[in-house]
């Protein structure tokens, strides 16, 4: 969702009403988010995002998924 030009997503439920769960997204996490939302992903598929959008390397587009994707965890915006 964009509001204000920002990429947001915001956890569902009841208990977040209060908009606790609100995450803002550069353009790199809105990329990454766009490419799995719904889907079942592995880190390895959210590097892939990164390096098929951007001039990336594996190994750097890796790392960035990877604490991209325990953030979306720690935050609850996901499951494993």
């Amino acid at each position: 969702m964009t509001v204000c030009d920002q990429n947001i997503i915001i956890s569902h439920g009841v208990q977040n009403i209060n908009f606790s769960k609100v995450i803002t997204l550069n353009e790199s996490a809105s990329v990454v988010w766009n490419a799995m939302v719904g889907k079942t992903f592995t880190i390895a598929d959210a590097a892939k995002a990164l390096t098929d959008e951007y001039e990336v390397d594996e190994a750097t587009a890796l790392a960035d998924a990877e604490k991209l994707v325990n953030d979306w965890l720690d935050a609850e915006i996901i499951e494993r």
